[in-house]
């Protein structure tokens, strides 16, 4: 039977690894060039990082700790003992050299971590930053993810991003000088004007470049945001699982086959998320995913040219 498409398990799998490799989320309290005022001080128009992930309000907390505090929490919900910490909220390669090498060098206490992921801007890279990253790759698997979340720069600029498509292909480039940095893009469906060949023109620019991996995630509205006030207005609409689980299907099988699929949904506390509800019941999501897939007998890949 064919794959549906490559999911991040398999891949762990595919590197040798017989048990479950589990993510650590983490906050170095890092700021971002899209809130401090250096680009803009508004942020992009749905960004309340509180509602993307619960280590956002763990910015007191050093990172071993958090680290330390989610592993003995993990190990026994899933019976694991190898880990991947992720840098998550905000931009995690926005601070000089020896304050990103302080927070990444956390990790080194924890003999379980075997891999380490690093949430950033595509704008918010330079070479030095990639050298100290690639420093890593000796002893781990090691991600870069860059917000990329659409190849047009007219979408962009209405959500406010403050980097171009430009900026990501020079970020890709740059960072391949490092061949064993991997590259993750963040795809974000449904935003504001964009229309189904816009989202399939992500899927395919991504594919040309053999991306390494990707996140993608449905546009949601959180409290606090500017989303959140266009939403209450009218101005912007918000998928049905039914649409986005056909723009997910649509967009693996324009993806490179070898591509890793890391996320396909997201999820926010309740008590922040304005719509749709449905992000957060994370096992339907995928399981209509997979539905659209069978019925339109396609796979990642599929379309790959």
């Amino acid at each position: 039977m064919k794959t549906l498409y490559y999911k991040f398990s398999q891949y762990f799998k595919d590197l040798g690894y017989d048990t479950r490799v589990q993510k650590i989320s983490v906050n170095a309290g890092f700021s971002c060039p899209n809130r401090d005022g250096k680009i803009s001080d508004k942020g992009c128009i749905y960004c309340n990082n509180d509602g993307f992930s619960p280590s956002a309000s763990d910015g007191g907390k050093t990172v071993a700790s958090q680290i330390a505090g989610s592993m003995e929490f993990l190990k026994r919900r899933y019976k694991t003992d190898k880990f991947i910490v992720y840098f998550q909220p905000f931009t995690n390669t926005y601070a000089p050299l020896e304050r990103l090498k302080e927070a990444y060098d956390a990790v080194r206490s924890f003999k379980e971590v075997v891999g380490i992921a690093i949430g950033t801007r595509p704008d918010c890279v330079d070479d030095g930053v990639l050298a100290l990253i690639n420093s890593y790759t000796e002893s781990y698997d090691v991600w870069i993810e860059y917000g990329l979340q659409s190849v047009h720069d007219t979408s962009l600029e209405k959500i406010r991003r403050g980097h171009s498509f430009k900026d990501f292909l020079d970020a890709v480039e740059r960072t391949r000088k490092f061949p064993r940095v991997k590259i993750c893009a963040h795809v974000i469906l449904g935003l504001p004007g964009e229309t189904r060949a816009m989202m399939m023109k992500t899927a395919e620019e991504l594919a040309k470049l053999k991306i390494d991996g990707v996140k993608v995630h449905p546009l949601h509205a959180v409290k606090g945001t500017t989303l959140e006030k266009m939403f209450a207005a009218g101005s912007v609409k918000l998928l049905t699982m039914e649409e986005y689980a056909d723009l997910v299907s649509g967009f693996l099988e324009r993806l490179w086959p070898k591509t890793v699929i890391q996320r396909l949904t997201a999820d926010c506390p309740k008590d922040l998320l304005v719509g749709p509800s449905w992000i957060n019941d994370k096992e339907r999501v995928l399981a209509m995913i997979k539905e659209s897939l069978e019925k339109s007998l396609t796979y990642q890949g599929k379309l790959f040219e």
